[in-house]
């Protein structure tokens, strides 16, 4: 457990599935737009599936950290769009959290009206530190 704050005795729960916080080493920085479920042709993959687009929308935003030399282990932050509710981003977190395994970047988990496609539901957004 982590002491926060200037001697205030709060101590940050340690069962989350995530890193509360990341420092980035000196050097570039990436920032994704976010990442949608979307395939080559631009259509969207797997409507009215949570679980799909998130694995879609994950497999789009590594392929963008790849494009910049790094990978989801370079992640220092993510946000995760998703519509729908309490069990939806539950199914969405996840798949998140497997596929970015044993690396756990700080994220925030939202839950929202809609997205800009039709048909989406899961957006990710992230950070990355790009090795040097």
């Amino acid at each position: 457990m982590k002491d926060v704050g200037k001697g205030e005795g709060r101590v940050l729960f340690p069962g989350v599935s995530y890193d509360y916080g990341a420092v980035a080493p000196p050097g570039a920085l990436l920032f994704t737009a976010g990442a949608c479920p979307l395939d080559a042709a631009g259509e969207v993959v797997g409507p009215g599936d949570h679980v799909v687009q998130a694995g879609v929308a994950l497999e789009n935003l590594i392929a963008v950290l790849r494009l910049h030399g790094a990978g989801s282990e370079h992640l220092v932050r993510t946000t995760i769009y998703v519509v729908g509710d309490r069990d939806d981003l539950v199914r969405v977190w996840g798949v998140v959290v497997a596929a970015l395994a044993p690396h756990r970047p700080p994220s925030t988990l939202l839950g929202i009206s809609a997205l800009g496609y039709d048909g989406q539901l899961v957006e990710i957004d992230g950070i990355a530190a790009l090795p040097t």
